[in-house]
């Protein structure tokens, strides 16, 4: 197994030289290492990534077992695999051209309630086209939709240039800049769609993603959705070679301009002197010093944990945002055949399985019964979406299949040594398993009984690995009083401490990837985005337009949650 970084167990931390280290990134997620590759690549700087984990790529990371590996976070990206888009210009920029997509094909997403299937076609008027024909009655509520889709999208952009400004400007500017933007954010998903239609079907089909930012329609934010949403309709692609090539092709940007990235190196604290972050402390006691630091660990450690409680209280630092509550834990099944995927009959496509057309009465009822049926299942098969598995894993398929999990379940064993939980935190893991297990059988029945290797993960395993403190996958919850808190920006009242990353931003890959540009903007005060599209296209010798500071920031930000 490939591991990306150098580990500091083994190797400890390299030598800076006499001119040290220009910044400190805490976290390795996508956010942490754009931030750091933009530094890299548009300011020189030497910076320093610490991982806590024994690989780099937070959730784009990839884990395995003899025979097979599986990803973790990244089970599909949209607006990646047609070229000439911003988030493709960016990747490839990032990574030197040297990171491939496949698309998934004509139907990126299946949304499947009861029995019924409703195939997500890529393209914004084949999807149209597709709705129109299965609710002919509904077709001019389908068409308000989409529009609102591209009226909300469009108000994004001036929203996340926001984020970048110097607190001061921002908010003299807040109104004009964020203000379009909020007046989708204040609303819920099901608020928004009940001015569409009354079909709960439909209701139910349009929102079917709700998985891929972690919170129901009654609970999410129309803004966080229309994002999502956005930034799929032309479809979906997976990085060839599996997701940890995403991290694997960022790091030499980073090295060739004397940064390192550190596996095994768990900050405990960052040294804050006279108001201002000077460096960090490691687990082992070692301390390092920066001209900066930069968090991609998310708002709930770095505010909770990692900033000393006497410069938190005195700059009132809260870990958690009023409203947003860490959002949804899950579990996940890993599967394994001895087969491969065109033998088994996988498809590049996701499934997304609802017992009915209320996701929020069935999240509900689930909460409070844990033996109620499943209110949502997410099957992911990524040894048919990635073309070059079967070159690293010959006869071999796998699948992953996904489910809400509330974290107050798994706390009784919070503490406990990973492997090392018990009879009782087996039975239930078993128990979940057979589940998710049944719900696979019951959508890919050919696959019942070529079971080779099934585990599961639980939010134990996000909060050991990641460092969430209550096991949350997509960091706070995408409600409107998130979009609302201003202070979720790179900036903190503590000099030269900055927060990148999906929580300043919105969760999943490009939410991700776009926190570490907005974070590189407000430390040069340079637009990352325009900087980055000259220099890709003067190397490829294009001659491809550049977005304006007022509206680059929001195509690559509305790319959603993986």
């Amino acid at each position: 197994m490939t591991r990306i970084g150098r580990s500091y167990k083994q190797h400890g931390l390299p030598d800076p030289g006499p001119r040290g280290w220009d910044s400190i990134v805490i976290g390795s997620g996508l956010g942490g290492l754009t931030a750091a590759s933009m530094l890299a690549r548009h300011a020189g700087q030497r910076v320093l990534v610490l991982e806590r984990h024994y690989t780099a790529g937070g959730f784009t990371h990839t884990f395995h077992r003899p025979g097979y590996e599986w990803d973790v976070g990244v089970h599909y990206v949209g607006d990646v695999h047609r070229e000439g888009t911003l988030l493709r210009r960016a990747f490839d920029h990032l990574t030197d051209g040297q990171l491939g997509w496949a698309s998934l094909g004509d139907v990126y997403d299946t949304i499947i309630v009861g029995d019924d299937r409703y195939p997500f076609v890529a393209g914004r008027e084949r999807f149209r086209q597709t709705m129109h024909e299965r609710f002919p009655n509904e077709r001019d509520a389908i068409d308000r939709y989409l529009q609102l889709i591209r009226e909300t999208v469009h108000a994004s952009k001036k929203f996340f240039l926001e984020k970048a400004l110097p607190p001061l400007l921002g908010a003299v500017s807040s109104p004009i800049l964020r203000g379009p933007a909020m007046r989708h954010a204040r609303k819920t998903v099901r608020e928004v769609m009940a001015t569409l239609t009354g079909d709960r079907r439909l209701t139910a089909v349009l929102t079917g993603q709700y998985g891929d930012y972690g919170l129901p329609p009654a609970q999410a934010s129309w803004f966080m959705h229309a994002m999502l949403v956005g930034h799929y309709l032309g479809g979906g692609a997976y990085p060839v070679g599996g997701s940890a090539r995403i991290a694997a092709t960022m790091l030499p940007g980073i090295e060739a301009a004397g940064g390192a990235v550190i596996t095994s190196a768990e900050v405990a604290e960052i040294v804050v002197e006279r108001d201002r972050a000077v460096g960090v402390r490691l687990a082992s006691g070692e301390e390092v010093r920066a001209a900066r630091v930069i968090s991609d660990a998310g708002l709930a450690l770095t505010f909770g944990k990692l900033v000393p409680r006497e410069a938190a209280a005195r700059h009132d630092l809260k870990p958690t945002v009023p409203g947003a509550p860490p959002s949804f834990a899950h579990v996940s099944l890993y599967a394994g055949f001895r087969h491969d995927a065109a033998a088994l009959g996988l498809e590049r496509s996701n499934l997304w399985v609802y017992p009915d057309d209320d996701h929020d009465r069935s999240v509900a009822r689930f909460l409070a019964d844990p033996e109620a049926p499943l209110p949502v299942a997410y099957l992911s098969f990524p040894s048919a979406k990635d073309p070059d598995f079967a070159n690293r894993f010959p006869g071999r398929a796998t699948v992953e299949v996904i489910g809400v999990a509330p974290y107050a379940a798994f706390a009784p064993w919070a503490g406990t040594p990973w492997k090392k939980r018990g009879a009782d935190y087996e039975a239930l893991k078993a128990r979940l398993r057979d589940r998710l297990l049944g719900e696979l059988y019951r959508q890919c029945p050919q696959v019942e009984g070529k079971v080779d290797h099934a585990e599961l993960s639980t939010p134990l395993t996000t909060q050991h690995f990641a460092g969430h403190p209550s096991g949350e996958i997509y960091g706070l919850a995408h409600t409107p009083e998130r979009f609302a808190a201003r202070h979720l920006r790179p900036h903190t009242p503590i000099a030269n401490l900055f927060l990148t990353g999906a929580d300043i931003c919105t969760a999943g890959v490009g939410g991700a990837l776009m926190g570490g540009v907005l974070t590189a903007t407000a430390i040069t005060r340079k637009n990352m985005i325009t900087a980055m599209l000259r220099e890709r296209g003067a190397g490829r010798g294009a001659s491809a337009p550049v977005p304006s500071p007022a509206t680059s920031p929001a195509a690559v930000a509305s790319s959603p949650p993986a």
